[in-house]
């Protein structure tokens, strides 16, 4: 009988084994040529006038998911889903911050071979050592350890899958193996595979996460599908890029749809059973993923109950050279049984200069209010505003004077939207992004506007962080939704920033902005 044998799929990119002492390793970058090369293909981008200069971007070429984002010796990690030019396979790229702001970029981490694309999945840190599970296409899921400073350094446990895609008889399996994430319990490691399975209505597919078990990372174990009781998402849903973590007495499942885009389950944890029993569900993009939206996350503990999370952005335009982008982290807390706060981790407040204020004043009903001293295409802006009994309020950013471009964020107050909670009757308030007069330029695909809901309590102001970087816009809502697109203003003078009050007069309370910093000078 014939010996199966695999293809080579080593990867074309050059590697490099580093020293297993910091200062070692910080020498050896000074002169690494492919940080040299890094480092000048990242300088090439500055004069693209679409590229943020403030959200994590790869380097070179392009990019997708983020993977694997942990905190290791002082650091934050970021991997993500690179595409080197010599050889565009999936490999892990690979950044570190010390404030998850400031990112420096590093060699690849994982390459491929045996696999042969790296794609996504996650980590876990010990004390010694830091564990990666991702899916190698073609083969299966794999794992790989590295226990050096900086995480440059990493050996794929087995040298094969080790939770192979097909079975040794070629058998149906019945799970499917797709992006994985794992934990340990009691000394035992655990594994999610994201996908579906077929008992949907009419046997249509459905969400599934199926679990694993292993006591040495290499030999694991089937069990049975975890999620329990989810009636939350749609027909039609997978559970790709799945996160599962602790979040305050709770527990959280942070996953991808290919169909519907980035979502959360949240419940409880039934170790006895290894099941997760789900009571809540909330999504983190509003409408198709692309073009302009957000797409998938990576999830990690901050080590005081809450969650850090960052996700990357889909384009709305080709760039030359380059394609998505990260979001700002996001910190998730657990802020009632089964409601979230979000709130922009990390220290953004370091970017800031030349702060600008507007103080307390009526903003008259049906009227634009054009701030004259207040512009700029990479800054934060953080205003409260009264609403009152005003129906919508709505600032326009990346304004041209005459209004040929604007991207409107509107907030629409009591909007019909209602939850019963235990008796009590909540209305929500949804905030919008709209980029339908975004952008002048022929390539640049409008997306419909981006709606997602926020509950305000009636004794509660509006409260807005805005998010401005080139091509980017993030609005987090008084600390309880963040709603995001991606626009490509065609203009240089789309720049400025105005206020209008539908129907109603609104109370501008106060309004401050800031110019930000590029984080890659």
């Amino acid at each position: 009988m014939a010996v199966e044998t695999q293809p080579d799929r080593t990867s074309r990119v050059p590697k490099y084994t580093f020293a297993e002492t910091l200062e070692e390793q910080e020498a050896q970058l000074k002169t690494n040529p492919l940080m040299q090369r890094l480092i000048e293909y990242r300088r090439s981008y500055e004069g693209d006038p679409h590229r943020p200069i403030y959200h994590y971007i790869n380097p070179e070429h392009t990019l997708n998911d983020p993977n694997g984002l942990c905190f290791w010796q002082d650091r934050w990690h970021l991997f993500y889903q690179a595409y080197p030019p010599e050889d565009p396979r999936q490999h892990w790229g690979h950044a570190i911050s010390e404030d998850l702001i400031h990112w420096r970029d590093l060699p690849y981490a994982i390459y491929p071979h045996p696999e042969n694309c790296c794609f996504s999945g996650s980590t876990l840190v010990e004390e010694d050592r830091v564990i990666a599970i991702y899916h190698g296409t073609e083969v299966g899921n794999m794992v790989a350890v590295s226990k050096d400073p900086l995480l440059l350094n990493w050996e794929k446990m087995t040298g094969q899958a080790v939770i192979p895609m097909r079975s040794t008889d070629n058998s149906p399996l019945p799970y499917r193996v797709f992006d994985p994430c794992i934990w340990k319990k009691d000394d035992i490691y655990y594994s999610l595979s994201g996908g579906t399975l077929p008992n949907g209505p009419a046997g249509k597919a459905v969400r599934a996460n199926f679990l694993f078990r292993s006591e040495d990372l290499a030999s694991w174990e089937y069990l049975h599908p975890f999620v329990e009781d989810d009636q939350f998402t749609l027909v039609g849903d997978d559970g790709a890029c799945p996160y599962f973590w602790p979040i305050g007495d709770r527990h959280m499942l942070l996953f991808f749809s290919h169909m519907s885009g980035g979502q959360y389950l949240l419940g409880d944890y039934d170790t006895e059973r290894d099941k997760f029993v789900v009571t809540s569900h909330g999504k983190n993009n509003f409408g198709p993923v692309g073009p302009s939206g957000v797409h998938a996350p990576s999830a990690t503990p901050d080590g005081k109950g809450g969650l850090i999370v960052i996700y990357n952005m889909n384009p709305g335009m080709p760039t030359k050279g380059w394609n998505q982008i990260m979001t700002l982290p996001r910190h998730l807390t657990l802020i009632g049984t089964d409601e979230l706060g979000i709130q922009p981790a990390g220290n953004i407040e370091s970017l800031r200069y030349n702060h600008q204020r507007v103080g307390e004043m009526t903003l008259p009903a049906n009227q634009e209010i054009v701030l004259d001293r207040i512009s700029g295409n990479a800054m934060e802006i953080v205003a409260e505003i009264d609403v009152g009994h005003a129906p919508m309020l709505e600032i326009n950013v990346l304004r041209s004077p005459n209004k040929e471009e604007f991207t409107r964020i509107a907030f629409f107050k009591n909007r019909g939207y209602r939850n019963r909670d235990h008796g009590e009757v909540r209305h929500f308030s949804w905030l919008t992004i709209d980029s339908s007069y975004a952008s002048i330029l022929p390539q640049a695909g409008s997306r419909a506007p981006e709606s997602g809901p926020v509950y305000i309590a009636p004794d509660e102001t509006l409260q807005l962080r805005v998010f401005i970087d080139r091509s980017v816009i993030e609005v987090f809502v008084n600390d309880r939704q963040c709603v995001a697109m991606r626009v490509y203003p065609g203009r240089v003078d789309s720049l400025g920033v105005s206020l209008r009050s539908q129907g109603q007069d609104s109370q501008l309370k106060s309004l401050d902005t800031w110019q930000m910093r590029n984080i890659y000078l």
